[in-house]
Order: structure tokens, then C-alpha cells, then sequence
């Protein structure tokens, strides 16, 4: 599989710098065997059934070992009880974490898909770019064309803006950080290592207000978003800030695409939110809080560290620390597994017996 039409590749890694870079060690009888798979070079990575004879690749289930006796690869990365399914004349790196030790190489081949690049390739401010004379811009800032930062925001080294994307006024954002194409930041300040992909939307006004005779009342937002450091957030997703206090996003936190986090939501540290999950207004997450895809939350509720949230679940109320809840509405993931196991015995005692599935009723025939 080839990779360099958008991430480029380094100059070829020798194995025995794969095996240094990832922990692996190579599966050799000897040293001067050692000495002359290390020398070997790859070019690249892929998958047990993408990789060619010049790239990487890794296994690390029973049920990818099967494939091993398949595969072109030069190299395979792979656990110690795996090895010996490997076919003669391909060179085995075991280690104890075959993924972890793959992810380690690939990440140092391509940097550049950690996060959005400068969409113009140009360091410093490009033509184009729209930087108020009073934003404070370190040394070492990118902004792409068709950016634009307003007055008094500051932005600090090594952050790159992308082109289309809005900085607010006042806004602060640290340093190493990527806000992409098209996103915005308002209302908000932004600590180091900050990740934002594009046309996320941060600071928007919370959804607040109050009924009247006369119609819906708005309700002013006068809180911030602050965004701790090594923070996430995928492509259009929505995090608005807080009515009165503040929404927070704990440190090392990560956010799928097409979240909504509403207003005063406070996260703590390392979470995980997945794809089109809603998190109602002023719920709190403790560190280590995971929630599937499509999770809703209601608003005022508490989850507890490091509890887990199955996919489409339906959370109305507090939920404990370590707990795994599914269900709508959510519950001990054991006892929402024994409801649904029980409805379906149910219902097929009933379809065994003939029985009637509500069809033709209050028809009148």
C-alpha cells in the first residue's frame, strides 16, 4: 500500500531500528543472524493482507495468526506464542504488545498524520491571512490563508492555524497546537498540545432559555470552554460554552467526530467520547470516563471515574465509578444482558406456541 501521495516516508528504517523503536526484539538463533535481518531495510506499512515485501506489518490475535502462512511482508511484528506460524524466509519481531510496538513505528514513519498540517505548506503568517494588529502571535506560529484571528487573542509556538479557520477575540491558545481547516474558537482559552480537526465549532452559544407567555426567553452565555492540555476533538464536533461557569475539557481528553458537548459540561481527565454522542447541559465526567458511539446523557447527571458506557445507551441519571452500564435506559451492563437474553426467550416461547403478534388487531374483521 503505497502512503506517499499525502504522508511522505522517511528514508527506510532497518529492522534493527524497528526493533529498537518499538520495544520488538527479532526471532533469531543467533548473532550473526541477527546482524543480517537487522540490516534489513521496509519502506512502509500494511496490514497481514496489504503489505508487500518491503513494509511492516502486525498480528496479534488467533484469529490473524491463520493468515500468517499468507502474507508478503518482509517483516511481522507479533507476539512470542504466534511465531511459530510464521512461514520460513519472513523475519518475526516478537513482542508482548504486537499493536503497541507497530503503533510505535508507525507513528515515527508518519508524524505528519498526528494532526492537521498547514493546508498552504507555508510556515509564518501567508498572504491571505487576516491577523488583527493587536493578536499576540509567538515566534514559530503558522496561519494558512483565509484564516482569520481576531484582536487581543494569542496563540503560542509551534501552533499551526489552518486555512478558514476563526479565532476568536481574547481567545488564548498555547503552544503545539492544531486548530483545522475551517474550525472555530470562540470564548475560549486553549492549553498546550491542543488538537482540533475541522469544522469543529468551540465556544457557540449554550442552549439556553426561558419559557414565557410571550415565547422563549434567551438566556445570555457567559461562560468560557477551557480545554485542558493534549486534548482531541474530532471534525464537527460542537462544544459550547458555559452559561455562567465554565464548560471543561480535562487533560489528554479525546472526542470523536460529531459530538455535542452542551453547555457547563465539565469532563475530567483522559476521557473518551465517540462519535454522535450528546452530553446534556452541566454533566459532570470523572477521569477515565468512556462512552460509546451514540451515548446520551442527560443534563445534571454525574459519571463516575473510569465507568464505561456502551454504544446507543441511554444514560438518565448518576452512574457509579467503575461500573460498565448499557441500556436505555442505562443500567449494570450484566443485568441489561439478562433483560434482552429473557425477551428474546420470550419471544421465542411465544412464536413456538403460535402465538399472536398483534397483527390485524382493532381491525374490525
Amino acid at each position: 500500500m503505497s502512503h506517499d501521495v499525502f504522508f511522505p516516508l522517511p528514508a527506510p528504517l532497518t529492522l534493527a531500528e524497528v526493533a529498537a523503536l518499538s520495544g520488538a526484539r527479532l526471532a533469531v538463533a543467533d548473532e550473526a543472524q541477527a546482524a543480517e535481518l537487522g540490516a534489513r531495510t521496509i519502506t512502509g506499512v500494511g496490514t497481514l493482507e496489504t503489505a508487500g515485501p518491503d513494509e511492516l506489518a502486525f498480528c496479534d490475535t488467533v484469529q490473524f495468526a491463520e493468515k500468517l502462512g499468507t502474507v508478503r511482508a518482509g517483516a511481522v511484528i507479533t507476539a512470542e506464542r504466534f511465531a511459530a506460524k510464521a512461514p520460513p524466509g519472513l523475519v518475526v519481531l516478537i513482542a508482548p504488545r504486537p499493536a503497541a510496538a507497530f503503533l510505535a513505528v508507525t507513528r515515527f514513519l508518519f508524524p505528519g498524520a498526528l494532526k492537521p498540517l498547514s493546508i498552504f505548506g507555508q510556515d509564518g503568517v501567508a498572504p491571505g491571512a487576516q491577523v488583527h494588529p493587536k493578536a499576540r502571535l509567538e515566534d514559530g506560529v503558522t496561519v494558512d490563508p483565509g484564516a482569520v484571528i481576531g484582536p487581543g487573542a494569542e496563540i503560542g509556538a509551534g501552533t499551526i492555524v489552518c486555512a478558514g479557520a476563526i479565532i476568536g477575540p481574547n481567545v488564548r491558545i498555547g503552544r503545539n497546537c492544531a486548530i483545522g481547516p475551517g474550525a472555530s474558537v470562540i470564548h475560549a482559552f486553549l492549553g498546550n498540545g491542543v488538537i482540533i480537526h475541522g469544522g469543529a465549532r468551540i465556544g457557540s452559544d449554550g442552549f439556553g432559555y426561558q419559557p414565557s407567555p410571550r415565547g422563549h426567553v434567551k438566556v445570555p452565555q457567559i461562560g468560557r470552554v477551557v480545554i485542558q492540555d493534549d486534548v482531541e476533538i474530532g471534525a464537527n464536533t460542537t462544544i459550547d460554552r458555559g452559561a455562567l461557569t465554565d464548560t471543561v475539557i480535562g487533560e489528554g481528553t479525546k472526542i470523536d467526530n460529531l459530538v455535542q458537548i452542551a453547555h457547563n459540561v465539565v469532563t475530567g481527565r483522559h476521557c473518551i467520547v465517540v462519535s454522535q454522542t450528546g452530553i446534556s447541559g452541566s454533566t459532570t465526567l470523572g477521569d477515565f470516563v468512556m462512552l460509546g458511539g451514540q451515548v446520551g446523557v442527560v443534563g445534571h447527571a454525574t459519571i463516575g471515574t473510569g465507568a464505561q458506557i456502551a454504544a446507543s445507551s441511554n444514560v438518565k441519571g448518576d452512574v457509579p465509578p467503575g461500573v460498565r452500564w448499557g441500556g436505555s435506559p442505562a443500567k449494570p451492563v450484566r443485568e441489561w444482558f439478562r433483560e434482552v437474553t429473557t425477551l428474546k426467550r420470550l419471544a421465542a416461547a411465544s412464536a413456538r406456541r403460535g402465538g399472536n403478534d398483534g397483527e390485524g388487531e382493532g381491525s374490525g374483521e
